[in-house]
């Protein structure tokens, strides 16, 4: 069990330095809706519906403060909390072992929707955003959202045999 879990943490570190590097070069500043590529976030998404929300509580805990720390040095744990808890309340409303499709893909647009309102609300909160939320939704949040789910369209199969894979393990570990 304990490989398939640094697995997934490894492709979590992947997927953010991703982030970092070639997703600005896909999707450019120049555009005039802002998409913020979070793929770590789908894939703790992901996590939260398949396997366990604790798990994908520490993971939004430990990604989001690397987020911080990297990308976003404005406040430090904004992105922690943030990816944290919307994770953790995604999966105390939708966690089921075979989630369909439809439902992934509607956790992968609430959880984006959460996680960017939270930190709409944190920034605001300490007055480093001048723009009003409906500006907001429609020309970051929306695009984002949108982004994610069609990452979440292609990631959906692959990491759902993981996840499951992995969660057979942990029970059977739990009655060994």
């Amino acid at each position: 069990m304990k490989m398939r879990r640094s697995v997934l943490v490894l492709l979590l570190f992947l997927l953010f330095i991703i982030e970092g590097t070639i997703m600005p070069w896909l999707l450019p500043d120049a555009w005039e809706m802002r998409i913020i590529p979070n793929l770590v976030f789908v894939v703790i998404l992901f996590v939260t519906v398949y396997h366990h929300r604790h798990t994908a509580l520490l993971l939004g805990l430990s990604f989001g403060m690397l987020h911080d720390v990297v990308f976003y040095g404005r406040i430090l744990g904004a992105h922690s909390f943030a990816m944290g808890l919307s994770a953790y309340l995604i999966g105390l409303v939708f966690q089921l072992p075979r989630a369909p499709l439809p439902l992934m893909m509607s956790v992968v647009l609430l959880g984006s929707l959460l996680e960017d309102s939270m930190l709409f609300a944190i920034y605001s909160v300490f007055n480093l955003g001048q723009a009003p939320y409906n500006w907001a939704l429609l020309h970051h949040m929306l695009p984002t959202m949108l982004f994610h789910f069609v990452i979440a369209l292609l990631l959906y199969v692959p990491l759902r045999r993981q996840l499951e894979l992995l969660k057979k393990e942990t029970r059977k570990e739990e009655a060994a």
